[in-house]
């Protein structure tokens, strides 16, 4: 069975949660929030996976990477399918 994808909804979620938090905390843990990063071919551009990232730099200068991608494996129906196999 096909099944959308939302990777792009949840990283901008979290790309505006961060801001927010940024904007509304006086310790300013969070200094700033770059655009979202896709997963394209260096070269030709196309898209690679649906994989999103966001770099993040707190008030000492340092960079984190925050991605969010598929996890098929992880889907419910196959943990749920596999803990049945197990369990019989």
């Amino acid at each position: 069975m096909f099944r959308l994808a939302y990777c792009d909804y949840i990283i901008d979620c979290i790309k505006v949660l961060l801001q927010s938090v940024s904007d509304r905390r006086p310790e300013r843990l969070v200094e700033s929030v770059g655009g979202v990063e896709w997963d394209l071919h260096p070269v030709e551009g196309y898209m690679l996976s649906t994989r999103k990232a966001l770099t993040v730099w707190d008030s000492n200068g340092k960079a984190y990477v925050v991605s969010v991608e598929e996890a098929p494996a992880l889907d419910r129906e196959v943990c749920t399918q596999s803990l049945e196999e197990v369990s019989t």
